[in-house]
């Protein structure tokens, strides 16, 4: 039993919503988002309130039912909120700057890296001094947003002996113990 499907999406004041057949758009104060939807699964729109509907018991149906009714409220919150995330990178000379949308990165390889963001994400790269250089990604779409985020952490995974390389602002980072053997 799907119990996040179940849920009504609630519509915040500003947001609209158009449903036809099988795609449904959500309208806001800072843009635009639509998602297909299976043909199955039923979205209804009643007064401030969107509700999902499954026609049967499942499995398919039922995790069609939870899957759908979290990518519309996600839609809705990106519309009406936007998302952010944040990236720092920690390790001796790492640097972040962007010039418009393309992100340019050295985190210690033998060449920088240039990664070109697609116009839905804002950038903004910022290093503090004192502190590790931090990149900051804002958009309406929380599944755009993460994929982006993720691609720039493959660049350079955290290892667990030091702790570099580029990780979400307050990670945890496991720690692992080097050798301490001496030979003798």
């Amino acid at each position: 039993m799907s119990r996040i499907g179940k849920k009504p999406v609630t519509v915040p004041a500003g947001v609209t919503i158009s449903i036809d057949k099988t795609v449904v758009t959500v309208k806001g104060p800072k843009g635009q988002l639509t998602q297909d939807i299976d043909p199955d699964i039923q979205v209804k729109l009643e007064g401030s309130e969107l509700v999902v509907e499954r026609p049967t018991e499942q499995k398919r149906h039922k995790a069609m039912h939870g899957l759908y009714r979290s990518l519309i409220a996600n839609m809705v919150e990106g519309v009406s909120n936007g998302y952010k995330a944040e990236l720092e990178l920690v390790g001796v000379g790492y640097k972040a700057s962007h010039q418009g949308n393309v992100l340019e990165l050295n985190l210690g390889y033998s060449h920088n890296i240039f990664l070109a963001l697609p116009d839905e994400v804002k950038l903004n790269t910022e290093t503090p001094k004192g502190k590790n250089p931090t990149i900051s990604l804002e958009s309406i779409d929380k599944q755009l947003i993460g994929q982006v985020a993720a691609k720039i952490r493959s660049l350079r995974k955290v290892e667990p002996y030091k702790g570099k390389g580029v990780r979400f602002v307050g990670e945890q980072v496991r720690r692992k113990a080097g050798k301490t053997a001496a030979k003798k």
